[in-house]
């Protein structure tokens, strides 16, 4: 293993930046693989186009006839540039993506042959659903599931095969994939939103959920990566001491992207631009060798399924340039690990951000509804949320004085926090006109002072208003931001439905005004949510001591954060909202526990593994020469031998120690894998691998990382992190 290192290394070292040349403005690739608009304006006959733009704008179901047509322009397009095979394009609960390839070629009788593709190939198909993670919603050995196409999201090629972005579900109809449940929750939001907008403007017919992601990330060499057993199998090192120089001297983060980086970032941005991600900012992160890119707003079920393939995307890349991505939240020990901040807001179709402060008294009244809806939604979800960003990889980072901790709150910023107090101060139960006037004028008027990025930002918060969105901060850079969106659009959508009932029922009953009915709501909102609000130190003890007086949830490892979604008040939701049944909320807990216990599961094996087979033999090895070097001053000094040997010696005892300390502390964690591993109830078990397997791994580093600084640097068989942080 030494040898691999250093050849590893020495390949690193010698490794020369690939030059990616760009001969195209991005405006004018941006899009050129994907059946957009555009193209089908140019494939499409009037009534085919005319029937995908109704299902995309209005939910109108595709007729064969027109699916017959879709499909047989679609396959001209693609056939135009040289694609041979097409896929169903899908996102499963493993958390990647998943597609199966047929070739168009079909052969016909008589010898001959032809590239086909009809309606039905293009609407439904039926992959082996078997070995997919369905959470007990169908035994191993009943393989039929179903993937449909989703028009809303449109077709690409990608790597010579035409991709259609699709939904996956079970034989008996139940979501085994994020996309499905993310649909619904994105339709609940609209019809919840677009009813609360026309109590200001009448014209708006349809509200948008938008996402803008930001993916961090770390890149390493390759070769130095799969010279290590923890990167290539977990994604992570399990192992590894801290090098001299590590981000205490902040000058990585917004500083020159090195050559070799920025020759990976114009490849992976030039592909992009091919598949319509439309990324515009790239940067250093804080962490060495750790980057990030981030793209322009967009519908956020196509945001999340430009994220989910952009990942895909960029580990091909990377390996064109002879470097490996890391994705997982902590792939480095004691330095900053990787999230996906989610910027999330509301749009109509008449081009209103509903998240904006507004420059008109009624416009800032609707913004202040809209703030206070999701403000309100998030106090009353705040576990809810905190359980949908809940993972093995997502663990090692919330509240690790890097990244927002494991207690929801919100930040607003100084100026809205004073609104809010304005307006929660304001205690007659029913305003007359010309208090009403006056109200708009002084307080709910100074909506329009408040600029975009007039506001500070607390990077502690996991959920900030940053201007005109809401910052979601605390999700995973593995995740799929399906499963985060669908939870966040749900409560905001079942929120603002409430708000209608309760806004309605004054003017119909109690004979308000609608204005006044509105305010009187979102005060008393302002008082029942104040405690999610937070400006402070996310990171600090006295805040947990304050959220625990305030009643807001800590659920700090994955199983604990996950046990509110099989709650009675979460199982309503989701079937009141028509987001997702009990069997498949049920379900997806069940998915996720499981995925818990095998990825702490197999890091367990690989470091179990590493320190047994490649840390332990080493340090036999160089205490063995130390031994022979402690013979032979004997032999030549005699009594004094101990006096010159003094470093030796003491170097062999620690060794001896350490190698003890491995192996003990290994076969402990071997014995509560196999305790465990016997347990049946899910739960039960993902407890058993959080509080008893896991905090072993600690245990066992501190012993490998003390080797690490002990042992001769030619004989240590893996890469150290001065290696894979910093060689370029």
């Amino acid at each position: 293993m030494a040898i691999l290192r250093f050849q590893a290394l020495k390949e690193s070292i010698t490794n020369k930046s690939i030059i990616f040349e760009e001969r195209e403005k991005r405006s004018e690739l941006y899009g050129t693989n994907v059946f957009n608009e555009r193209t089908m304006r140019q494939y499409l006959t009037r009534d085919a186009f005319n029937g995908v733009k109704s299902a995309i704008e209005d939910g109108r179901k595709i007729n064969r006839a027109i699916a017959d047509q879709v499909a047989s322009s679609m396959k001209d397009w693609a056939l135009s540039k040289g694609v041979t095979h097409y896929t169903h394009w899908f996102q499963p609960l493993t958390g990647a993506t998943a597609e199966k390839h047929d070739a168009f070629f079909e052969t016909l009788e008589g010898g001959d042959a032809i590239e086909k593709f009809g309606g039905n190939q293009l609407v439904q198909q039926e992959p082996d659903a078997s070995s997919f993670p369905s959470g007990g919603i169908r035994n191993t050995f009943e393989a039929r599931g179903y993937t449909a196409w989703d028009p809303t999201s449109p077709a690409f090629i990608y790597e010579t095969t035409l991709c259609i972005p699709t939904i996956f579900v079970a034989y008996t109809g139940e979501a085994l994939d994020y996309k499905t449940p993310l649909l619904r929750a994105l339709h609940a939001v609209d019809d919840a939103a677009t009813a609360v907008c026309k109590y200001f403007d009448k014209n708006v017919k349809k509200v948008t959920s938008s996402l803008g992601w930001e993916q961090e990330y770390f890149l390493i060499d390759k070769n130095l990566a799969f010279s290590r057993p923890d990167i290539a199998l977990t994604g992570r090192t399990l192992l590894g001491h801290s090098p001299a120089k590590g981000q205490q001297l902040d000058d990585h983060y917004f500083g020159s992207i090195p050559n070799r980086a920025l020759n990976f970032m114009r490849d992976l941005e030039n592909q992009c631009m091919l598949l319509g991600i439309p990324v515009k900012t790239r940067h250093n992160e804080v962490a060495p060798n750790q980057f990030e890119l981030a793209p322009i707003h967009e519908e956020a079920n196509l945001a999340v399924d430009h994220n989910a393939l952009l990942m895909d995307v960029m580990g091909r890349v990377a390996s064109r340039h002879n470097f490996k991505v890391l994705l997982h939240e902590k792939p480095f020990a004691n330095i900053n690990g990787s999230g996906k901040h989610n910027n999330w807001s509301l749009s109509t179709n008449t081009g209103v951000n509903l998240l904006a402060p507004g420059k008109t008294p009624m416009s800032s009244l609707q913004f202040l509804t809209f703030f206070i809806n999701t403000i309100k939604a998030v106090y009353e979800n705040e576990e809810l949320l905190r359980a949908s960003i809940a993972s093995a990889s997502n663990e090692h980072r919330l509240g690790a004085n890097e990244a927002p901790p494991a207690i929801i709150s919100v930040f607003i910023g100084e100026q809205l926090t004073k609104v809010l107090q304005e307006l929660e101060s304001v205690t007659k139960g029913k305003l007359s006109p010309q208090e009403k006037t006056d109200l708009k004028l002084n307080v709910v008027g100074k909506i329009p002072d408040v600029l975009l990025d007039n506001t500070d930002r607390n990077r502690t918060s996991p959920f900030a208003f940053t201007g005109n969105k809401f910052e979601f901060r605390a999700v995973g850079s593995m995740a799929n931001c399906g499963n985060p969106m669908t939870v966040l659009n749900t409560i905001v959508a079942k929120q603002l439905k409430e708000f209608k009932i309760e806004v309605d029922d004054l003017v119909d009953k109690k004979g308000f005004k609608k204005d006044e009915a509105i305010f009187n709501v979102l005060r008393e909102y302002i008082k029942d949510s104040k405690d999610i609000l937070f400006e402070g130190n996310g990171y600090g003890e006295a805040w947990e001591k304050e959220a625990k007086k305030r009643g807001l949830s800590n659920n700090k490892t994955t199983p604990e954060a996950l046990k509110v979604k099989v709650s009675k008040s979460t199982i309503a939701l989701f079937k009141e909202m028509e987001v997702m049944s009990k069997v498949e909320v049920e379900a997806r807990y069940e998915v996720e526990l499981e995925a818990y216990v095998n990825h702490i599961q197999i890091e367990s094996r690989v470091l179990g593994d590493i320190a047994r087979n490649h840390i332990v033999p080493t340090a036999v090895k160089y205490q063995n020469i130390l031994i022979e070097n402690v013979k032979g001053l004997k032999e030549i000094f005699d009594k004094h031998y101990k006096t010159l040997a003094k470093e030796q010696l003491n170097l062999i005892e620690a060794i001896s120690s350490h190698i003890e300390g491995i192996n003990s502390n290994v076969t402990k964690m071997i014995d509560e894998r196999k305790k465990a591993n016997v347990i049946d109830e899910i739960s039960l078990k993902a407890k058993a691998y959080c509080n008893n397997v896991k905090p072993i791994f600690d245990d066992i580093r501190y012993h490998c990382d003390k080797l690490e600084l002990l042992v001769d640097d030619e004989l240590w068989p893996l890469a150290k992190y001065r290696e894979l942080l910093f060689v370029r």
